[in-house]
């Protein structure tokens, strides 16, 4: 494989499947299937998953919730994602740890980073939840945040698109799509990639983002071996 340890960015949405809201258990056992066969070739796996299939924060806080509120609930949402996917690895025979930011020692460990690392080498596929565990933080930057910590090679982020485009492509039919682009691209032309904050901590501490279309099965195998899959953020 081309990388020896990543983490795997997923979005709330992408849980839903063809649903229009909540989890999607046929797609979750495909993300498992995927995630299984990848890990079998030798990959460090750690997942980092939004929550807006089943609330997000900052669209509460439009309708008049309190943000701090609604982004502590939004973190709660990324919580029984993570474990609704734990259950799905587990059901296809892999070791998993389920680590948040905010203790719930019944369900989970606290995020200690040497215990995350730690995991990761003795062959756990390790499961970030509750994003940062501060209000105002999206999961994107709790991905690049724990990416960084763990030292991973790259953060690949698995939407429901296959990659990054001039404009939105279920919105603009002309919309193309970049193979390549770097940060300072990113920024220059406002492109909807991950949040500002997550980028930043990504260029800064060089770290590889690329974005590719999770909903294909074996999509995953392919972008983890090095194939030109998607779009690669980097420079």
């Amino acid at each position: 494989m081309k990388y020896k340890r990543v983490l795997l960015k997923l979005s709330g949405e992408s849980l839903m499947g063809d649903k229009q809201y909540g989890i999607d258990s046929e797609r979750v056992a495909q993300y498992a299937s995927d995630i299984r066969d990848v890990y079998k070739k030798g990959l460090q796996i750690a997942i980092v998953i939004g929550g807006g299939n089943i609330f997000r924060g900052l669209s509460a806080e439009k309708s008049g919730m309190d943000r701090v509120q609604a982004d502590y609930m939004g973190m709660l949402a990324t919580v029984i994602n993570s474990m609704a996917l734990q259950d799905a690895l587990e059901k296809v025979g892999m070791k998993t740890r389920l680590m948040t930011a905010i203790k719930m020692e019944q369900i989970c460990e606290p995020f200690i980073r040497r215990r995350a690392v730690r995991h990761l080498e003795k062959g756990r596929i390790v499961i970030f939840g509750a994003g940062t565990g501060n209000p105002y933080f999206t999961t994107d930057t709790a991905a690049s945040l724990r990416a960084i910590e763990i030292q991973a090679d790259a953060v690949l982020k698995g939407t429901r698109v296959d990659g990054i485009y001039t404009a939105d492509p279920e919105k603009d039919p002309l919309a193309t799509r970049y193979n390549e682009i770097t940060f300072q691209e990113v920024y220059d032309k406002g492109l909807n990639v991950m949040d500002l904050t997550a980028i930043t901590l990504c260029q800064e501490n060089k770290l590889p983002i690329i974005v590719f279309d999770m909903n294909k099965a074996g999509n995953f195998m392919r972008v983890a071996d090095g194939e030109p899959l998607g779009t690669l953020v980097t420079g």
